[in-house]
């Protein structure tokens, strides 16, 4: 490692380690709230090689990121972060290395991977060749990988529920009493979104709610990071919100329901999971019953406790916030360091983890320059209830 990386991830710890700064305000001077904010903790700082959207830890505490290819230059996707914060390319290099030739045995563009109950990581790939265009042809997939073989076991072709305009996001794995499902969300590249329900044994796709107003961008709205709008600013042109329709979502506690939100969007959704997987109901059904659960905030990620309450990612407070089950909306903590509050994951001795993945920072936002620092922080906080899955 070269020194100067060296002494700017050194400094970087130290301000990480430092916890949340209070510029400008006396010691004993804070300003009154109604209800303070709990605090996070740095669980581990990882030197990740590009934005780390994804998150995700095994029952032995092993820990993985998702690096999306934005640019399509990227050199890794999927990695593993190790003790010393250092991320390694999972499974391994070659994995990590696109061909077109091989698009069911390569990672294109993966933002995001869950474990379920059999410590089996199941990793979706959008098969993006560069962040954006027409997924690569078999590229868009769903890849269960065995942990302690450090192998790839199988692929599920999601090719039969993208589009051209597709960017899928965010996944979600249901196997337990029978089922073997899988629910994932499309952003769309223009803000169309929708939700695929995978059958992950018959490789069955269903595509829903294509463009329906819950999965769609909503126009006219400005996110704010970091005190600053988030705009895509490109030279001259005039800088312009960006667009992003269904991201986050989260399962009930029995699976029966799905819980999801667009990116630029500050109302949560929901709706019955058998609805979604089942081909002959129509789609107007489907859409007749989705649920708006009303505001929640601007945030990217979701995830449920057994407790059937839905955690928020927070962007414009760098702040972790829940949904209860009967609509209240808190905030348990707040931290500057959660800087794009992205993933969360719960573990089973009741650790509430979350990424800081400082995509308010990319180029794209900041007239071409990359603001982004890494190492990236990974927090957490103790929390009273278990993980769904």
């Amino acid at each position: 490692m070269p020194l100067d990386r060296r002494r700017l991830i050194g400094s970087s710890l130290v301000a990480l380690a430092a916890g949340p700064a209070r510029a400008g305000t006396p010691p004993g001077r804070e300003p009154p709230t109604s209800r303070p904010a709990g605090s996070l903790e740095l669980a581990i700082a990882a030197d990740a090689s590009s934005t780390p959207t994804g998150l995700a830890i095994a029952r032995g505490g092993r820990m993985f990121v998702m690096m999306p290819r934005f640019t399509g230059a990227e050199p890794v996707t999927l990695g593993e972060v190790l003790p010393d914060g250092s991320v390694k390319p999972y499974p391994d290099a070659a994995a990590n290395r696109p061909d077109p030739k091989a698009p069911h045995a390569t990672l294109f563009h993966v933002p995001n991977g869950v474990f379920d109950r059999d410590d089996t990581l199941w990793v979706l790939d959008a098969g993006l060749p560069e962040g954006k265009g027409t997924p690569v042809p078999g590229g868009a997939k769903i890849v269960a990988i065995d942990i302690a073989q450090n192998r790839i076991l199988r692929s599920i072709p999601l090719e039969a529920g993208v589009v051209a305009q597709s960017s899928l996001n965010d996944l979600r794995v249901d196997r337990r009493d029978g089922r073997s499902l899988a629910y994932v969300t499309d952003q769309g590249q223009a803000g169309a979104g929708a939700i695929l329900a995978v059958d992950l044994d018959s490789g069955r796709v269903v595509r829903r709610l294509d463009g329906h107003p819950s999965t769609r961008s909503e126009d006219g709205l400005v996110k704010f990071v970091e005190r600053r709008p988030v705009m895509e600013r490109k030279g001259d042109a005039r800088p312009k919100s960006p667009k992003g329709g269904a991201n986050g979502i989260a399962l009930s506690p029995d699976g029966t329901r799905l819980y999801y939100a667009p990116l630029m969007s500050r109302r949560l959704y929901a709706v019955d999971t058998a609805a979604l997987r089942d081909p002959d109901i129509p789609e107007a059904t489907v859409a007749a019953a989705v649920r708006d659960l009303g505001e929640k905030g601007m945030t990217g990620g979701l995830t449920t406790d057994a407790k059937d309450r839905v955690y928020l990612s927070l962007q414009e407070h760098n702040a972790v916030g829940r949904r209860l089950p009967d609509g209240t909306v808190e905030v348990l903590a707040a931290d500057d360091r959660l800087i794009w509050a992205d993933t969360f994951w719960i573990t089973p001795d009741r650790w509430l983890y979350i990424s800081a993945a400082q995509v308010n920072r990319r180029p794209e936002f900041n007239r071409g320059e990359d603001l982004q620092r890494p190492p990236y922080a990974i927090l957490r906080m103790r929390i009273d209830a278990n993980p769904v899955i």
